[in-house]
């Protein structure tokens, strides 16, 4: 008789378990002759020292699987426990699986562009309107990144410009100002990562969620960088941002230049970065337009609506100028 403890690191216990330990009791069922204590994340068992290796063995099977599908169902740990291959391992493309099992992969031609520009590239931009999951993407390429230990860290920026209120009319204290800009990618993690895992990550910076202007003197090494909503940075910010590239990093930069929330005086960053970079050696740009558009269809329509109304607003103001 040997006893030994398992700990289940990297995922959610709970999903492990199952629902009122559903799963730990059907594995306790699939294997007898062993005596199985589960505790928060660690699992304690006693008994035949054969069974306890397949037990090991499965038991391993099962957390990479939560961890790359964040689920995990009788039928799965069934068929890990006979050797076969889960119904969740057979599709290909995915890049990662959201909370609720639903796998996250390209669902257009430019969206599978820009995996394949991280794939091959040290720096992407990756530029277009609103829906088009430039972010959402991007992030899910950090999460994996992370999860296959290619990366130590994800740190995540945006500007904190104001689109028509200022900062200093909102209540609350800096951190309370600043939150609102930076939800959209608190969002996208909550949808990728357990709410437990994602607290825990974010309290040990293996996760980092920062406005840009506390990336400042900072050397960003072992991790995928994205800044999102680049086009409401200046020359000299995204400048200052694009050199804070350490070793083995990969960064991400998104934006989409019909919505500069900048005053009409000051030029756009991401702009002049796509003249001056966008035919330098490493650096990939991924151009997404309204064809990629994966939200809700009226996004589609008002996007089309707008680039017709600006296109017509600019006719008309060169003709009202000759």
């Amino acid at each position: 008789m040997i006893e030994k403890h398992i700990v289940l690191e990297d995922i959610d216990p709970v999903v492990f378990y199952g629902v009122g330990n559903s799963h730990l009791q059907m594995v306790k069922a699939l294997y007898p002759k062993l005596r199985i204590v589960a505790r928060d994340n660690v699992i304690r068992v006693l008994g035949d020292e054969e069974q306890m290796a397949a037990f090991e063995e499965s038991t391993e099977k099962m957390r990479q699987h939560v961890l790359k599908f964040n689920s995990l169902k009788e039928e799965d740990i069934l068929d890990i426990i006979k050797g076969k291959r889960t119904k969740d391992e057979v599709p290909d493309g995915v890049v990662c699986y959201s909370m609720a099992g639903r796998p996250i992969k390209a669902r257009t031609e430019n969206q599978q562009l820009l995996i394949d520009s991280f794939n091959t590239n040290d720096m992407v931009f990756a530029v277009g309107p609103a829906g088009t999951g430039k972010t959402y993407l991007s992030i899910a390429l950090a999460v994996k990144s992370l999860k296959d230990k290619t990366a130590k860290k994800i740190i995540l920026s945006r500007p904190a410009v104001e689109a028509g209120e200022k900062l200093g009319f909102l209540p609350g204290d800096m951190k309370d100002k600043i939150d609102p800009y930076l939800q959209p990618l608190y969002d996208a993690l909550e949808d990728m990562l357990p709410q437990v895992k994602l607290q825990d990550m974010m309290e040990k910076h293996v996760i980092q969620i920062a406005p840009l202007a506390f990336m400042r003197g900072r050397t960003l090494s072992d991790a995928v960088v994205i800044l999102d909503e680049a086009q409401n940075t200046t020359p000299a910010q995204l400048r200052m941002f694009l050199t804070r590239m350490g070793w083995n990093t990969k960064m991400v930069i998104t934006g989409d230049t019909s919505q500069i929330d900048l005053p009409r005086t000051q030029k756009s960053g991401l702009i002049e970065a796509l003249h001056v970079l966008g035919q330098t050696e490493g650096i990939g740009v991924v151009r997404l337009d309204r064809t990629d558009i994966v939200r809700h269809k009226l996004v589609t329509r008002i996007v089309n609506a707008y680039e017709t109304f600006d296109k017509e607003y600019k006719n008309n103001e060169s003709i009202n100028k000759d």
